[in-house]
């Protein structure tokens, strides 16, 4: 499996990504924002996009549709109960089906609402396993609920699907917001010597060069897969007296949740 990344360069900080199958060059756009940096990308590597994936229906995660499939006869991908949301879908998918691309990709769509109802994340069949989360699961954060979601939903997407993937999963998320992240999680555990050491390795980075992180990683600084430290917890009851001395997880995510949007 071959991966682009496409650092967009907008103030929400979007990445578009193409996958290709190395043997036969057939490509899957994932979001596509910008339609001609897709297309000029996938040009010069000398692939064929045959398919879109929408990860959800904002609009920056579906702009690029038409320019793609004007130019390329595209077919569009998106959740199963996205059609009236996003224009011109193809295909409708639900929990457990697949996307093959080309010969040698296999990518199975998993149904993790939250940020939106209609929201799915693809997770790659291949032995350096990937996992393509949109908006929901970013490097050292959770997807915000305010566009459409519920954060039970998310609760639920995180423990139930995304916490389970195996430690070695890369992880590439629908926006740069790592270094935003990696201070809240410092802020809600400030002995968190992973996010600290993280932090270090990406203050100013170029985006399109970004550090690819793997589910390991992310359990060790993200927040929002840590719901049982105790160090978390006493930081989050002094925004919250009320918090019982033993929190259930879908409490410690929720006033996370609600901490980070205004934080």
């Amino acid at each position: 499996m071959l991966v682009e990344r496409i650092w967009i360069g907008n103030n929400l900080r979007n990445f578009n990504y193409l996958v290709a199958c190395a043997e036969t060059g057939e490509a899957l756009a994932i979001d596509p924002l910008d339609a001609d940096a897709v297309l000029a990308l996938a040009r010069h590597n000398g692939w064929t996009i045959r398919q879109v994936l929408n990860t959800h229906e904002h609009h920056d995660h579906v702009a690029g549709n038409p320019g793609v499939v004007a130019a390329t006869g595209a077919r569009v991908i998106a959740h199963h109960q996205a059609g009236s949301r996003i224009p011109g879908v193809d295909r409708g998918v639900r929990a457990g089906e697949m996307i093959k691309v080309g010969n040698t990709v296999e990518l199975e769509c998993l149904d993790t609402p939250g940020h939106t109802m209609c929201h799915v994340c693809l997770k790659s069949h291949t032995d350096q396993p990937a996992l393509f989360s949109g908006d929901t699961l970013f490097n050292a954060g959770a997807g915000n609920v305010r566009g459409g979601g519920d954060v039970n939903a998310l609760y639920t997407s995180f423990v139930d699907q995304l916490a389970s993937l195996p430690d070695h999963t890369q992880v590439y998320p629908g926006h740069d917001y790592i270094e935003t992240n990696l201070g809240f999680s410092l802020d809600r555990e400030p002995d968190n010597d992973a996010a600290r050491a993280m932090l270090a390795q990406v203050s100013g980075h170029d985006p399109r060069s970004a550090r690819v992180t793997t589910m390991a990683e992310e359990k060790a600084h993200n927040s929002f897969l840590r719901l049982s430290s105790p160090s978390v917890i006493a930081r989050l009851r002094e925004s919250f007296p009320d918090l019982p001395e033993h929190p259930d997880a879908m409490t410690v995510f929720m006033r996370l949740r609600a901490l980070r949007d205004r934080w």
